[in-house]
């Protein structure tokens, strides 16, 4: 079995709408793993390695995070911690359906499911204060029925407000919805996903977009938060780091599938990206997320 394929969870929502859910160090719901829900998790103790889709970063005790459905993800505490710790994670778990007939029915909450968008790339929330985020979680843990879901409302559309939010994995980006203009944009970021391994200027993008070079790229850093090149540089890596979690190829055949004809340039942009080189992120992934090396968190 590839080590980039998650073991799938089945969450259980027949008699409640969000599931809430807290446990220690080490524990058997520490792996690596996909689900169907958003999942909202907040870490209390400990400090390690996030694992969220291609992401891989530093995490302690403090930080929150938010996953989209499917998007694997997993908190890896360093192996300095030789103490059990009775409550590592608080994490709250929940449909995009439950979220979606909210807004329906209440216009003002639809400004949450542009959260939920980006939740699919994963979220780090910056700077969003513990205390106030372990109250939150607090509220949600102790509180039943209608006072539960008031309370959850509640820290979503705080989290909604907050305003670092640093999407994590490169392969979910989402693709930009709305007008006619995004949605030219839009038309782009497909075609980009699809033909990352082509040579694409801005020029040929731009008249994709039926646009001049300069108007596209104005709204394409808009739409994307990103410029043209950076943002195909970001899917090409993406899609490397899939190859490099996934198989034994040789970086240099991975650099030429993703796109990049010259092993010092890819070696510069996943380093860029990444914050590490390629030999260094395959050996993390396969260190920290090879299955049956013990109990990983």
């Amino acid at each position: 079995m590839s080590i980039i394929e998650p073991e799938i969870e089945k969450v259980d929502r027949s008699t409640r709408s969000i599931r809430y859910l807290e446990h220690g160090w080490p524990s058997d719901l520490c792996r690596w793993h996909a689900h169907e829900e958003y999942e909202l998790h907040l870490v209390v103790e400990t400090r390690g390695k996030a694992f969220v889709g291609d992401y891989i970063g530093d995490f302690k005790a403090g930080d929150l995070f938010m996953t989209g459905p499917n998007l694997p993800h997993n908190w890896i505490t360093d192996q300095v911690w030789s103490k059990r710790v009775d409550i590592r994670d608080m994490l709250i778990q929940f449909s995009h359906e439950s979220v979606e007939k909210l807004a329906d029915g209440f216009p003002e909450f639809s400004q949450v499911l542009k959260l939920l968008q980006l939740a699919q790339s994963g979220i780090y929330f910056e700077g969003f204060n513990p205390t106030f985020a372990r109250g939150h979680m607090e509220s949600i843990r102790d509180n039943r029925g209608a006072e539960r879901i008031l309370a959850f409302v509640r820290f979503l559309v705080r989290l909604n407000e907050h305003a670092e939010k640093k999407a994590l994995s490169i392969t979910k980006l989402i693709q930009p919805e709305g007008g006619s203009k995004q949605a030219r944009i839009a038309q782009v970021v497909d075609h980009v996903t699809k033909n990352f391994f082509e040579v694409i200027s801005v020029a040929q993008a731009a008249e994709m977009a039926n646009m001049t070079e300069i108007t596209f790229s104005r709204n394409f850093q808009a739409v994307t938060g990103h410029s043209f090149v950076d943002f195909l540089n970001r899917i090409r890596i993406g899609q490397a780091c899939g190859m490099l979690y996934a198989s034994d190829d040789q970086i240099t055949s991975i650099a030429q599938e993703s796109g990049y004809k010259n092993l010092a340039n890819f070696n510069r942009h996943f380093l860029k990206v990444k914050g590490m080189t390629p030999s260094e992120y395959r050996e993390t992934a396969r260190k920290d997320l090879t299955p049956d090396q013990g109990v990983s968190l």
